[in-house]
């Protein structure tokens, strides 16, 4: 019989090299297998749009039909990938997404789920990056607000270069089983402050500079 279910989560996942990828291709891999997969609505945004060329009423769409809007990327330098950026630009436009009239996205969930090439003790005070992670998140949890989204706690897998393959998958797990169990596992929790994350430690990566953070592997 066919899954008759709503597809009311959205994933939009953006990895510039998935074929090379470890952290982020495991979390897809996982996401297709599991019983969640009938309620995702999953655009591969490298896949769909190689020449940067976004469909925007197509993308505007798909936003509107999701109560949960999840960014699945890799961070790169200390942001997210070109293409995911161009994404925003384009599809959150005002009058639509913000600003007066713009009230398509109120009320819905966001969440970021990432990795970065760095351990957490390089997202510390005295640490390689010399700033909490949530920092750097911060025009994440602005966007949302903006949109009149619910910011989530992101989930993060630090130090993913060098993760172990049972490290990776427990990440995995967690992913699969937030999407499959949503919204009972997020509707008691508030935006976090800066700093705060729910982080997935996996490594005790030394800090130290990767070019891409979180890595075109990752």
């Amino acid at each position: 019989m066919p899954d008759s279910s709503p597809r009311d989560i959205l994933v939009l996942a953006a990895h510039p090299d998935l074929a090379r990828s470890q952290a982020t291709r495991t979390v897809l891999d996982a996401l297709r297998a599991s019983p969640a997969a009938g309620r995702v609505e999953l655009r591969d945004l490298y896949r769909l749009y190689p020449d940067f060329h976004i469909h925007v009423e197509a993308e505007q769409r798909a936003l509107q039909a999701a109560k949960l809007v999840v960014l699945l990327h890799p961070i790169y330098w200390y942001s997210m990938p070109a293409l995911q950026k161009l994404w925003l630009d384009e599809v959150l436009r005002l009058g639509w997404a913000y600003g007066p009239g713009g009230t398509a996205l109120h009320g819905k969930d966001f969440w970021l789920v990432t990795s970065t090439g760095g351990g957490s003790a390089a997202y510390a005070e005295g640490g390689h990056n010399h700033h909490a992670i949530g920092e750097f998140l911060l025009p994440y949890q602005q966007s949302a607000k903006t949109c009149g989204m619910h910011y989530l706690p992101p989930q993060i897998l630090h130090g993913a270069h060098r993760a172990t393959d049972a490290g990776i998958a427990a990440h995995a797990e967690l992913f699969v089983k937030r999407l499959q169990h949503y919204p009972d596992w997020c509707q008691s929790l508030a935006a976090p402050e800066v700093g705060d994350e729910e982080a997935v430690e996996l490594d005790e990566r030394p800090p130290m500079f990767s070019a891409l953070d979180g890595g075109a592997a990752e």
